[in-house]
This record gives C-alpha cells, sequence and structure tokens, in this order.
C-alpha cells in the first residue's frame, strides 16, 4: 500500500512534535542548560538547521514545550466544565484529574525547571506568568462552575483557591520526586484527593444549610 504523502505542514509539524518530545526527555534528564540546540536536534533525528527552521532558540522551544503541556492538561477541565454530568460524578472525576496532576516525571520537571529558570531571568519570568496566569485562570473557573452548580457563592475568590492548589500540587509532586521514600505516589494522590474533595464537600454542605 503506497503511504500518504505528509504535507508541508503536517510534515513541519511531525518535525516540531519530535523536537519537543525530544528536548522534554532531555531537560527532564540533564537540565535546560546542559540540553544543547545540537542534542536537542540529534536526539530527535534532525540537523541544527531543522531545529532553527522550527524554533528561533531554546527558549522558544522551551516556551512551546509548556504551552503545549499546559493545552493537554486543560482538555479534561474543560470537557467536564461542558458536561450535564450529575454533581457526584464531576466530583469524582475532578479528584481523579487533579489526584493524578503531574504524574509524569518528565512533565513535572519541565514546569519545575521553568519555575528555576524563571526566578533567575526576569524576561523568561514574564512568558511563564502568561503560562501560569492561564493556567491558574482555568482551574478557578472550574471552580466558579462548580458553585455555581451548587448555588452558592465561594467564601474565598476562586484564583485564590485555584493558586493554593498548584502550590500544593507543585510541592507535594517535588516531594515526592525528591524523597520518595517517604512520599511515595499513592500518598501524593490521596492528600490531592483529599484538597479536592475538602473543598468540594465544604461546597455542597453550605448549600444544603438552611437560610434565614
Amino acid at each position: 500500500m503506497t503511504r500518504k504523502r505528509l504535507s508541508r505542514e503536517d510534515s513541519r509539524e511531525q518535525t516540531t512534535q519530535r523536537l519537543l518530545e525530544a528536548a522534554q526527555k532531555l531537560i527532564a534528564r540533564k537540565g535546560l542548560d546542559a540540553a544543547s540546540v545540537e542534542n536537542i536536534a540529534a536526539a530527535a533525528g534532525y540537523s541544527r538547521g531543522a531545529f532553527y527552521s522550527n524554533f528561533k532558540s531554546k527558549d522558544d522551544l522551551f516556551i512551546e514545550l509548556l504551552r503545549r503541556d499546559h493545552e493537554k492538561g486543560t482538555r479534561d477541565l474543560n470537557a467536564l466544565r461542558a458536561s450535564d454530568l450529575p454533581m457526584d460524578q464531576i466530583q469524582a472525576r475532578a479528584r481523579d484529574i487533579y489526584a493524578h496532576m503531574f504524574r509524569d516525571n518528565e512533565s513535572f520537571m519541565t514546569w519545575t525547571e521553568a519555575r528555576m529558570m524563571a526566578a533567575r531571568d526576569t524576561r523568561f519570568r514574564a512568558k511563564l506568568d502568561t503560562l501560569m496566569n492561564e493556567k491558574r485562570a482555568q482551574i478557578a473557573a472550574f471552580i466558579q462552575y462548580f458553585y455555581d452548580r451548587v448555588g452558592i457563592k465561594p467564601e474565598m475568590p476562586p484564583e485564590k483557591m485555584a493558586m493554593g492548589f498548584m502550590s500544593l500540587a507543585e510541592g507535594v509532586r517535588l516531594f515526592m520526586l525528591s524523597s520518595p521514600s517517604e512520599m511515595t505516589a499513592s500518598t501524593a494522590e490521596a492528600l490531592l484527593s483529599l484538597f479536592v474533595e475538602s473543598i468540594m464537600n465544604g461546597a455542597r454542605q453550605s448549600s444544603q444549610r438552611p437560610t434565614g
């Protein structure tokens, strides 16, 4: 059977995706500074020229890697908000989504590398802030959606609740990677599940209290 020839756009996207996948593995293993353009291109099976045909710089690739990872992580919650599922099912699915947040070591190491880089580089920090603001807004939107469904006003702005959860999720995951004998994957998931359940159960209990 004759294989269908890729269009120029499809071929470019395939090259971009391979470069990003190679970069994520190298960054997770060696760190951003040690993952050179040449290393990334070679690991993906391309030349240095192919790298610069797709990205202006290594920082440009890094931001695109983070952006795509962020988009992948928002799909489940967006689908959940668009559904008409009963509240019990929404709560269970949201708990599962957040309990497994950052389960992928390579993904988490990429974001940790970005945090460290942002602490040292103000120009990069501005780019990362844009992504983090989008991530926080997406989580806050789901929190607001949940409170709207139960018919009460959040006791704290959803943006602050989202920031608290993001901080907890990153802290738990970092603890697990750096001290795996103390923080196991099952313990980490249980902690994140507990946090999500406490927010949602609190909202539902408040909605059932008599008024007046």
